[in-house]
């Protein structure tokens, strides 16, 4: 089986904050939405729990050439972003620091903007939805 067609795209869940990561994300790194749709617009009646009908059940954004996947998801408590991370790979030591401070803006950093071996400039930041990494 050949993968030279195939594309991995991460979708992210927000545990009901979506609408807001999405906007931090087009504030902090130019995300553009192409696609959202509500649980209130869903094909089948009812999949919505109450209280969720404007809740965001997909939604497609693109940051720079990738395009990730997002969603409230269930709304079941604080969503918890382990086990992976996403990197931003910017053409320049300018724009890696304007990315780095907006997604460190409220976020956590954990490791600082410096050099490393293999890159010229690296950098990490869990931005304050917790959904991304810089790198």
């Amino acid at each position: 089986m050949s993968n030279s067609n195939m594309l991995v795209q991460p979708y992210l869940f927000f545990g009901g904050r979506c609408e807001e990561a999405l906007e931090f994300y087009r504030s902090a790194v130019g995300a553009e939405v192409e696609m959202l749709s509500r649980f209130k617009d869903a094909p089948q009646p009812g999949m919505a729990q109450p209280g969720m009908e404007d809740k965001v059940m997909h939604a497609s954004f693109r940051i720079g050439e990738t395009t990730l996947m997002a969603s409230d998801g269930r709304c079941e408590g604080q969503p918890r972003f382990e086990g992976f991370s996403l990197s931003i790979v910017v053409p320049d030591e300018k724009k890696a620091e304007s990315v780095f401070n907006a997604l460190a803006d409220g976020g956590k950093v954990t490791m600082p903007l410096g050099r490393e071996k293999s890159r010229e400039r690296l950098q990490r930041a869990c931005g304050r939805r917790q959904g991304y990494n810089a790198s």
